[in-house]
C-alpha cells in the first residue's frame, strides 16, 4: 500500500498536507456509510460513492454531464430497429485480479443479472422490465460474437438503454472474483473490477480503504495513491473535520455553512449539479394511505417553502413532479397542491377521517443531497401534520435496516429522494413509481395500470418529441393519485481543502476519483 492507513485520523494536516507520500491519499468524509459494494446488488448513493472508483461500466457518462460515452467498450454500434447493440470492447485491459476482460466476461455478468431476483438485484428488473422468466424482460440475448466483440438483442426498443449501461449497477466484475468470493464479495470486493482502485478494507461505520491500481488500463490514472472514505454522519462534525484538516473532501454540507466555508482561504466550495428530487412516500397499500383523497390532504398541509427556507438555505426548489425540471419531459404546466390547510381538512373529511388520524412518520438517519436533515424535516412535516388532526409519530432506523423495511412496505409515510443514475425521465417515473418496481426502487407500492402502459409506450418511443410528451401525460396521472408529497429538488454543496484539484462533482452523486490531485 502506498500509504499508511495510520495516517488517518491524527487531528492534524496529515489527510491534505503533510509528506509528499500523505498528499496522495484522499480522505473523503460523508454522511453514512456503504450499504454493499457488489454494485448490482445496491440502490443507495453511499454505495455507489465507493463501487465507481472500483468498477466500470461499458459505457459512461461525461465528466458532469450524463452523456454518454466510450468506457469498456470503445465504440458501439445499434441496428436501424432499435434491437441490436454491438460493443466493440476495449483491448488489453484486465480485471485487478489479473484475468482478461473480454465479451465472455460481458456474457458472464449479464447471465449473473438476468437469472436474480428483485431481491438479489433491484436495479436491474428496474431498468430492464424485470428478469430473464418475466414477461416484461427487454433483453432477448447476450452474446459473445468474438473475444473483444459483444452483440445485445432486445425483445422491443428502448429508448434509455446505452444511459442505463452506463449507471454504476451495471459495472463489469470479474467472473473469478465473483464464483470465489461467493458472499464475501458485497463486503470484500478484492481484486474484482477493472477501475483505477481497488478495495483494501471496510470498517462498517467507520471507513473503506481503497488503493491504486498499478495496472489500470488508462495511461496515467489514477492520480492518487489511497482514498479513503469516512462515514461521520453529523454534519456539523464533518465539517469540523474538514477545518481541521481530519479530512480533504466532505459532501452533505449544510447550505447555512457556505459562506464559512467561501470566507476560508484553506477551503473552497462545490455545487454538484442538481438531478434529485426528496420527497415524502406515502405506502398506498397501508390504510389510510391506500385512499387517494388523503394522500391529496396530505400534500396540501405540507408547507414545502417553510421547509426549503429553513433547511435548504435556499439551495433548492419546491418540487411539484416526482423528476427535477432539467430533464426532458418535465411537465411545468402542473399545478401543485398549494400549502392550504382548509383544503387538506375538506379532503380528509370527504375520506371519512374528519379527526384526522394517527401515523408514524419515518425520518432518514442520515443527510442526502436531496434532504439535509432528515430528523429536522420530519418534525417540520409533523408539526404541519398536527394542524389537520393527524399526529405522526416520528420513528426512524439503521440507514441500511430503514431502506431495507420501507422497500418492504412496512412504512406509512417516509422520507427519501432520489438522485437521477442516467439523466433520463425513464429513471424517476418508471424506475420510482411504476408497478414492475414494487419491492425495488417503488417504496411507496403505488401501482397504476394506466401509469404503467404510458411509461412502457414512452420507453419504447425512440422520437425524443414523442417520448416527452408521454411523461408529462404520466406526471399527470401520478399528481392525481398523489402517492408522494415531493418535496425539493436541491443543489447539494460540497467542500474541499484548497489544495484538491481536479475534482469535478457529478450530477448522479457518484464521483470518479481518477483524475483528482491534492498538492
Amino acid at each position: 500500500m502506498a500509504v499508511s492507513t495510520a495516517l488517518y485520523g491524527c487531528g492534524s494536516d496529515e489527510g491534505s498536507g503533510g509528506d509528499d507520500s500523505a498528499s496522495k491519499t484522499l480522505i473523503f468524509g460523508r454522511g453514512g456509510d456503504s450499504v454493499g459494494l457488489d454494485p448490482i446488488t445496491v440502490t443507495d448513493g453511499e454505495s455507489f460513492k465507493v463501487t465507481k472508483n472500483i468498477f466500470e461500466t461499458l459505457v459512461k457518462f461525461g465528466e458532469q454531464d450524463t452523456e454518454v460515452q466510450a468506457g469498456l467498450a470503445k465504440e458501439w454500434d445499434v441496428s436501424e430497429d432499435g434491437l441490436t447493440y454491438t460493443f466493440t470492447l476495449q483491448d488489453g485491459v484486465k480485471f485487478q485480479d489479473g484475468t482478461d476482460f473480454n465479451a465472455d466476461a460481458v456474457v458472464f455478468n449479464f447471465e449473473r443479472w438476468m437469472n436474480g431476483s428483485a431481491d438479489e438485484f433491484p436495479y436491474y428488473g428496474s431498468m430492464f422490465g424485470g428478469f430473464k422468466a418475466d414477461e416484461g424482460h427487454v433483453i432477448k440475448e447476450v452474446k459473445a460474437v468474438d473475444e473483444g466483440t459483444v452483440e445485445i438483442t432486445l425483445k422491443r426498443p428502448q429508448a434509455p438503454f446505452l444511459k442505463n449501461l452506463a449507471m454504476s449497477p451495471f459495472s463489469m466484475a470479474s467472473p473469478e472474483a465473483v464464483e470465489s468470493l461467493g458472499d464475501k464479495f458485497a463486503k470484500q470486493p478484492t481484486d474484482a473490477g477493472t477501475g483505477p482502485f481497488k478495495f483494501v478494507e471496510w470498517k462498517e461505520n467507520d471507513k473503506i480503504v481503497l488503493e491504486k491500481n498499478e495496472d489500470y488500463w488508462q495511461e496515467d490514472l489514477p492520480k492518487l495513491d489511497q482514498v479513503i472514505f469516512k462515514s461521520i454522519p453529523e454534519n456539523s462534525a464533518r465539517l469540523n473535520a474538514l477545518i481541521s484538516g481530519e479530512i480533504d473532501l466532505a459532501d452533505g454540507i449544510n447550505p447555512s455553512d457556505a459562506e464559512k466555508i467561501t470566507s476560508d482561504e484553506n477551503l473552497q466550495l462545490f455545487e454538484r449539479p442538481s438531478l434529485n428530487v426528496g420527497y415524502l412516500g406515502l405506502t398506498s397499500t397501508r390504510e389510510p394511505f391506500n385512499n387517494p383523497k388523503v394522500r391529496q390532504a396530505l400534500n396540501h398541509a405540507v408547507n414545502k417553502q417553510a421547509i426549503i427556507d429553513a433547511f435548504f438555505e435556499g439551495k433548492a426548489e419546491p418540487a411539484k413532479n416526482p423528476m427535477p425540471s432539467v430533464i426532458n419531459g418535465y411537465n411545468d404546466d402542473i399545478e401543485p397542491y398549494e400549502f392550504d390547510l382548509d383544503k387538506a381538512k375538506e379532503l380528509l373529511a370527504e375520506a371519512g377521517y374528519p379527526d384526522g388520524f394517527e401515523m408514524e412518520l419515518w425520518a432518514m438517519p442520515v443527510p442526502r443531497p436531496y434532504m439535509p436533515d432528515g430528523q429536522k424535516v420530519a418534525e417540520a412535516i409533523q408539526a404541519d401534520f398536527a394542524k389537520i388532526g393527524v399526529k405522526a409519530e416520528i420513528v426512524s432506523f439503521e440507514w441500511a435496516t430503514y431502506l431495507d423495511k420501507a422497500s418492504k412496505g412496512e412504512a406509512d409515510a417516509f422520507l427519501l429522494g432520489w438522485t437521477g443514475d442516467n439523466g433520463d425521465a425513464d429513471n424517476f417515473l418508471y424506475t420510482l413509481l411504476d408497478k414492475d418496481n414494487i419491492g425495488s426502487n417503488n417504496y411507496s407500492y403505488y401501482s397504476s395500470d394506466e401509469l404503467h402502459e404510458v411509461l412502457i409506450e414512452a420507453q419504447s418511443e425512440v422520437d425524443e418529441d414523442k417520448r416527452s410528451e408521454l411523461y408529462k401525460q404520466a406526471q399527470e396521472i401520478i399528481h392525481e393519485d398523489a402517492p408522494w408529497v415531493p418535496l425539493a429538488h436541491s443543489t447539494p454543496l460540497l467542500a474541499g481543502s484548497s489544495k484538491i484539484k481536479n475534482f469535478k462533482p457529478h450530477p448522479t452523486g457518484s464521483d470518479l476519483l481518477s483524475g483528482v490531485e491534492i498538492e
